[in-house]
């Protein structure tokens, strides 16, 4: 990771267990990291908005929860990047793995009947949720988080891929598109970690609007927050299906997916 940057900001010296390789406070003197901390707003307005739909088409409860959930990821991401303190970074990165359990739980019951509860299944996402929060909390090492978070985004592709190769072929392209989005994030994830003092180099020789573009880890947040949100309508597309609900996607401004959802009809 890269370290320390230069320049002092409103928030005094990093105490995160991890910094990125977006230089300190380059931008503004309140905002440590400033395009990793405002690439955070596709993880808190889309999935907003989702909830506010969710709640007007009388939908279950589960996916207004993912949708807060991953809102919930961008705030704390946000006050992460914006501060680099490490009490910021746990409500960034622990809120990942409580999203992605809610993930979990919403896929794998799918194909369940209206106002079931899948308690055994519950309890063990729960479970898992505790233990990886008080290892982490004691343990303080990014690599125990990435692996956990990691196992999470592994039982959400398999059972994803099950369901648009074998129950709704017809969804492949929105699974496809939600994987390779997520996958293209991670690689930049990677790229920015690898070669970041490669890429500060490049920047010092570039205006800043365009040095702004090889902010890979602020891209990483782009691209897995539209992978995350396709995923939650991928599920939500699934699910509505199964119960006899007939599910739209539909594009605002004929660029950002929605998912309209209108009751079964009367017989």
């Amino acid at each position: 990771m890269a370290p320390a940057a230069d320049r002092q900001g409103y928030w005094g010296p990093p105490t995160s267990t991890l910094e990125w390789c977006e230089e300190n406070y380059a931008v503004s003197y309140y905002i440590a990291e400033f395009w990793n901390t405002v690439s955070n707003l596709i993880f808190i307005l889309p999935p907003l908005y989702g909830a506010i739909q969710t709640h007007k088409d009388g939908l279950e409860k589960r996916y207004l929860a993912a949708y807060l959930c991953l809102t919930a990821v961008g705030l704390g991401s946000w006050c992460f990047h914006m501060t680099l303190k490490y009490e910021m970074q746990l409500l960034d990165e622990l809120p990942m793995i409580y999203s992605c359990c809610v993930f979990v739980y919403c896929l794998y019951e799918c194909f369940k009947y209206k106002n079931t509860v899948n308690y055994p299944l519950l309890f063990l996402l729960i479970t898992y949720s505790f233990v990886v929060s008080i290892v982490y909390l004691n343990l303080k090492e990014p690599v125990f988080h990435q692996i956990m978070y990691g196992t999470l985004v592994s039982i959400i592709v398999l059972r994803s891929v099950y369901i648009v190769l074998w129950v709704y072929p017809w969804l492949r392209g929105l699974g496809y598109t939600s994987l390779t989005v997520f996958l293209m994030g991670f690689f930049l994830w990677n790229v920015d970690n690898i070669f970041c003092d490669k890429l500060r180099a490049l920047r010092e020789k570039m205006p800043p609007v365009v040095g702004a573009v090889t902010q890979f880890h602020a891209w990483w947040h782009i691209l897995t927050g539209l992978g995350s949100y396709l995923h939650i309508l991928l599920s939500l597309y699934t699910r509505t299906l199964f119960l006899k609900h007939r599910p739209k996607v539909k594009f605002v401004f004929g660029i950002w997916p929605i998912l309209l959802v209108e009751p079964p009809k009367k017989l």
